[in-house]
């Protein structure tokens, strides 16, 4: 079948009926989008002989991925291009510079305790395993520092378990989880538990779709930020350590350059002193986190 029949004229009117297109009801953004997918689906099932069988094969497994959308939605590719968009949109409006975004992941929770000082303890956990202690400054485009920001952390544990998420239910909802008020010199230090990379449930929707496709679920250790500041754009970005074994083969596409720094390991601590660059806002919605669904605790 040639993929000219997506144009006939019977198609043309059940994708646009399909999508709100013959009435006047309805929001027309959202319609035209709408038409948009079914047209690129319809092709898809046209170009690749997609049999029945297949359709509705691909039809159950989203209806059993419901629970891991959040992973799957990175692994395919996708949370990281609207980066890259995000980018390219920049660019294109000649803003340059600060610390490169990247994706946030599904595993953030709001809510998390609001801690001032230098010098915080993020975790909870007792445990013996390697400590971390990360430091540096937020910074504006010109070097001044960013007076009065909040640093929201959150990271896993040493078993590559996030609290909140941890299926052990050993950790408590804000273990490795806060949110640090700056102060005038923009300057902050955190303690913590040296985290460890984790992998896809084993067996679960997102790991069936990377074994599929011939790829693995693995991200490496990494550590997630959200940096606000009035005046500032928000800022999404995480490091992944660049001595992990996967910090270069992140299933996720989080890695980044300039997001790559080697923890200084000694004994049983490791060090990071990491940097942040924000840039202006332009409007004050500049300065705020995107209205993306977030777990609250």
């Amino acid at each position: 079948m040639e993929e000219a029949f997506v144009d006939s004229a019977p198609i043309r009117s059940l994708l646009d009926r399909a999508a709100g297109l013959d009435g006047e009801a309805g929001d027309p953004r959202l319609k035209a989008i709408m038409r948009d997918l079914l047209d690129a689906a319809a092709r898809v099932i046209v170009r690749h002989d997609v049999s029945e069988s297949e359709f509705w094969g691909a039809i159950k497994y989203l209806q059993n991925s419901a629970g891991e959308i959040g992973l799957i939605v990175p692994g395919i590719g996708l949370e990281h291009f609207m980066d890259l968009y995000l980018d390219a949109k920049d660019a294109a409006a000649g803003l340059t510079g600060g610390t490169p975004r990247t994706i946030e992941g599904p595993l953030y929770v709001a809510g998390a305790p609001l801690v001032e000082g230098f010098d915080v303890n993020l975790t909870d956990d007792p445990d013996d395993t390697t400590s971390l202690y990360m430091t540096g400054q937020v910074k504006g485009p010109d070097g001044e520092p960013v007076a009065g920001a909040i640093m929201h952390v959150w990271h896993a544990n040493s078993k590559g378990w996030y609290s909140h998420f941890d299926p052990t239910t050993e950790q408590t909802p804000f273990n490795n989880r806060r949110r640090i008020k700056l102060g005038a010199d923009g300057r902050y230090a955190f303690r913590s538990k040296m985290p460890k990379g984790y992998s896809v449930p084993p067996g679960g929707a997102t790991d069936i779709l990377m074994q599929a496709v011939g790829r693995h679920g693995n991200r490496p250790a990494h550590v997630h930020f959200f940096i606000e500041a009035p005046g500032y754009r928000q800022l999404t970005t995480q490091i992944n350590f660049g001595d992990d074994p996967f910090a270069h083969d992140d299933f996720a596409f989080g890695t980044r350059a300039g997001l790559l720094p080697v923890p200084m390991r000694q004994g049983d601590s490791a060090s990071i002193t990491f940097d942040f660059e924000l840039q202006r806002a332009r409007h004050a919605e500049d300065e705020q986190l995107s209205t993306r669904a977030r777990a609250e605790a």
